[in-house]
């Protein structure tokens, strides 16, 4: 935004009001007002059906907010996936009310044969995304996949050219994306109230005494690759080739703490600070703008090294890792821990003024050079916060009426990136260049 001419009779408030405003409108354009329109949403010949790859305790989630909601979402899951049998039928029981036994499979490319499947939530361990993600979208689905996308920098584009070549929707399961008060700071930043932003930071911090992920979802000591029925665990698929071939239940439950399936705090936590702080610093996502340029990742296993109930050694990935991506002409700095629940508060820094976020709404501070030009302000912000549910809505508005999700495949490989060559750079310690053009990545 260029500098107010001193004869303007339009304020910089002015224009934030008019940009929160159409926050606002957006946020609520998916909300019938009408009988006529909640028959147009919610009629049958909309109905979407589901199929859902992966159903620990995230994908279980989704699986039970989307059976409590399917009257009001219109939707019906329809085809369920696990490598674990419990999983499988515990969901069929609990949400699959209209799933046939034939619909229920350990084998996704099985599971993707169900031409009435519209849309498919992957949700398995984060060595498995990219090739589910890919297989659905080319059997014709739209793809809500859970984060982070994927494992590596080169998985990351053959999910985004795949989502370009077929034209499906794709949402990153970051529910902060549909929290608008990103998107109210993110018109506040585009007004050009700010100036030019400098640096965004983030944090997702967390603090137990078991260690995290070690009280996450269930862990059955009878399952296993041995076990017949239920308790059965197909462990050869699941490891990909990776990891120990005898089977550890503490790698097939609690996953995120080893490389070789997960990413730990990288993958996990700092995905609920990068994809909305990407939104909210108004990072572009048209041609090869918006990637990073330079990633640096520092921390370590600090605390949990041994695992208090076994005395063995409890993980792979750090308790505490924090990242430096740097961009064209700004940087985003995010930290994330599992060993102490203090973290940075969420801001973006301007050159003229910052943005903070709490108290139900979005903060202008003018810096004190700026404070005769900039004025300070709290933006109200619409909504209901980080939920599942708005971001659920939010997908199938997106394939319902042919819009871009809040998470979509632009916002999503540029992130990944930074994830990835986070991760890289913490494990190799080193810091890694990227070229967007030639999608390869130098570390030094």
């Amino acid at each position: 935004m260029s500098e107010q001419n001193e004869n303007s009779s339009v304020s910089r408030r002015d224009v934030i009001k008019v940009a929160t405003a159409g926050v606002a409108a957006s946020a609520l354009a998916y909300m019938p007002t009408t009988a006529e329109g909640m028959r147009r949403v919610l009629g049958a010949n909309t109905r979407i059906h589901t199929g859902h790859v992966g159903l620990g305790a995230q994908g279980s989630t989704h699986t039970r907010l989307l059976s409590e909601r399917k009257q009001e979402t219109n939707t019906e899951i329809i085809a369920l996936c696990d490598l674990y049998g419990r999983n499988r039928n515990e969901n069929k029981q609990k949400y699959g009310a209209a799933v046939t036994d034939a619909n229920v499979t350990g084998s996704f490319h099985k599971m993707l044969e169900n031409k009435d499947i519209d849309a498919v939530w992957v949700a398995t361990s984060d060595n498995w995304h990219s090739e589910v993600a890919i297989a659905a979208l080319q059997a014709g689905k739209h793809v809500y996949c859970e984060k982070p996308m994927c494992k590596t920098v080169e998985e990351a584009f053959l999910i985004y050219d795949t989502v370009k070549s077929t034209g499906k929707k794709f949402q990153i399961g970051s529910q902060g994306c549909s929290d608008m008060k990103w998107h109210v700071a993110r018109k506040v930043v585009a007004s050009g109230t700010i100036g030019h932003v400098v640096v965004g930071q983030g944090s997702y911090m967390r603090n137990g005494r078991v260690g995290e992920w070690n009280n996450y979802g269930r862990f059955d000591k009878d399952a296993g690759p041995d076990a017949t029925g239920d308790a059965h665990i197909d462990w050869e698929t699941f490891r990909k080739g990776k990891g120990p071939k005898e089977f550890d239940p503490d790698r097939f439950f609690r996953w995120r703490k080893y490389w070789a399936y997960g990413s730990g705090l990288v993958g996990d936590l700092l995905p609920h600070r990068l994809h909305p702080l990407f939104i909210a610093m108004n990072l572009p996502t048209d041609g090869l703008k918006g990637f990073p340029i330079r990633v640096g990742s520092f921390g370590g296993l600090y605390v949990q090294k041994i695992n208090p109930t076994t005395g063995k050694p409890d993980r792979d990935v750090p308790d505490f890792i924090n990242m430096m991506i740097d961009y064209e002409d700004c940087s985003l700095m995010a930290m994330s821990s599992c060993i102490n629940e203090q973290g940075w508060p969420d801001m973006i820094r301007g050159n003229k003024a910052t943005v903070y976020f709490g108290g139900g709404g979005v903060e202008v501070k003018p810096e004190r050079a700026w404070a005769d030009e900039v004025e300070g302000a709290v933006e109200p912000v619409p909504g209901m916060g980080e939920r599942i549910e708005t971001h659920h809505d939010n997908f199938l508005e997106a394939i319902r009426e042919n819009k871009v999700p809040n998470a979509n495949i632009d916002i999503a490989v540029r992130v990944m990136v930074g994830i990835a060559l986070g991760e890289m750079a913490y494990r190799q310690n080193k810091t890694f260049t990227f070229d967007a053009k030639t999608r390869t990545y130098k570390g030094a």
